[in-house]
């Protein structure tokens, strides 16, 4: 009996192209056909509610009519030039970034990618600085390029830590839920900020160019910072003439309810780093964007960084179309909205399953943290463990799954990030669903 289409499909996928970040062996991907709005559809005929906008990116939704038609009106009229051309969408994108980023920050750099973006921002701040020490928090996610995933702190660095890119200084993040220094929220003293300007005067401030730090925690468990810390990290920087990153690859284009969630606390970077909502992933694009006092700069010095293609026109002429329907639709309004709804929601949850240990959220960009017991709070599997170790997270992820959804699992915590055009009734059905996996937990928590 010859195959069917659904099983070539698959089949070659299997046999001829390599997965990310995973076992080959023993893979069954979800064998997607289409997408619209927040589902993907599967060729075996399957549907599934997409929880996670995909990874964290498809921040309008699947197919937006809107977007689909503005890429066909470019592709038509140019789709690539050498980033030394000029070309229109390149520049009402530069312009239109300047307007919606804090103001301080005027001129962008196209990139591929958020990695990319946190590759150049890296550079620029160390060519701008002449220092060369970067800091970053150990619980991050900076991307998987060798200069990102030595900046980030995810263990998924290990495996290449012998060939880190030299400079990078990590220092412990202010997990409230967890507190490194066992403070509450009623006895908090900002060690967390302490900290880091410890780590500072130990590694010499001189050496120093950037701090680097995601606009709001995403996959290393959406740790909430708590009120000023931005702002307190900002004042250390500015006392010993740091640069300020703010990487919002994964936290902007209103998944935290602003255009960028460093919008929320009022404080201006020195550089914000993007990807991923600026297209919503209908076609690679990443940008860095700096401050007017970082642009005169190269005015007089060469920018020595560059890819062959930045810039390029059907990229900047699909993010024009996003932003466009951000707000026609007013997105990021939603985004608080169904956000509230979300967090109300889930505190329902929390009743109902004894498993739910602490819930994060900004906008739309949240996480459930379980626990085995929520006195001790140990986690329902260790951090960092082993595809072997995770126990009933697997089966939490399969049940998750066969009851028709999609979102993004690691360890002991489930992302919740559907696209910002979600509605209540697509959120009422996530939640049922995992509901239904987390009785799973609820065992564990029991003892049964």
């Amino acid at each position: 009996m010859a195959e069917s289409n659904a099983e070539g499909i698959l089949k070659n996928n299997l046999q001829y192209t390599l997965f990310s970040w995973s076992k080959q062996a023993g893979l069954n991907p979800i064998n997607a056909e289409r997408a619209e709005g927040c589902y993907v559809y599967t060729h075996e005929g399957k549907k599934y509610l997409d929880f996670c906008s995909q990874l964290f990116n498809v921040n309008l939704g699947h197919s937006h009519p809107k977007v689909l038609a503005a890429m066909k009106k470019q592709l038509e009229k140019l789709c690539y030039v050498y980033p030394g051309m000029a070309t229109e969408p390149r520049g009402l994108l530069g312009k239109k970034l300047a307007e919606i980023t804090p103001k301080n920050l005027t001129k962008t750099f196209f990139t591929l990618g958020g990695a990319e973006a946190v590759e150049n921002a890296i550079k620029v701040a160390r060519m701008y600085s002449g220092r060369h020490k970067i800091i970053t928090r150990y619980r991050s996610y900076h991307g998987a390029t060798m200069g990102a995933i030595s900046a980030g702190g995810d263990p998924r660095r290990h495996p290449v830590d012998q060939n880190a890119m030299p400079g990078i200084v990590h220092v412990e993040d202010p997990y409230c839920y967890r507190c490194p220094w066992t403070k509450t929220i009623s006895s908090c003293d900002y060690e967390c900020v302490k900290h880091i300007e410890r780590v500072i005067l130990f590694e010499n401030p001189e050496n120093i160019a950037a701090i680097l730090m995601e606009g709001e925690s995403g996959t290393s468990g959406c740790i909430k910072y708590p009120p000023e810390y931005w702002q307190r990290i900002k004042k250390i920087a500015e006392k010993h003439r740091i640069l300020l990153i703010s990487d919002e690859v994964m936290s902007g284009f209103g998944r935290c309810g602003n255009w960028f969630a460093i919008q929320n606390s009022g404080v201006e970077p020195d550089m914000i780093c993007m990807a991923k909502g600026i297209t919503s992933a209908y076609i690679p694009l990443g940008a860095l964007i700096v401050s007017n006092e970082i642009a005169e700069f190269f005015n007089e010095h060469t920018m020595n960084i560059g890819l062959t293609q930045s810039a390029y026109a059907l990229g900047c002429a699909t993010a024009l179309a996003c932003l466009q329907v951000y707000e026609e639709e007013k997105l990021i309004e939603n985004t608080w909205n169904m956000g509230k709804y979300l967090e109300d929601q889930i505190e329902v949850l929390k009743r109902r399953h004894i498993c739910i240990g602490d819930f994060r959220n900004t906008g739309l960009l949240g996480c459930l943290e379980l626990v085995k017991n929520r006195e001790t709070k140990e986690p329902l599997v260790p951090w960092n463990c082993k595809p072997s170790e995770m126990g009933v997270m697997a089966k939490i992820i399969k049940k998750i799954r066969d009851l028709g959804m999609y979102t993004f699992v690691k360890w002991n915590w489930i992302f919740i990030a559907p696209p910002l055009n979600v509605t209540k009734d697509d959120i009422d059905n996530g939640l049922a669903i995992i509901s239904k996996a987390l009785i799973l937990a609820d065992d564990v928590c029991k003892g049964e």
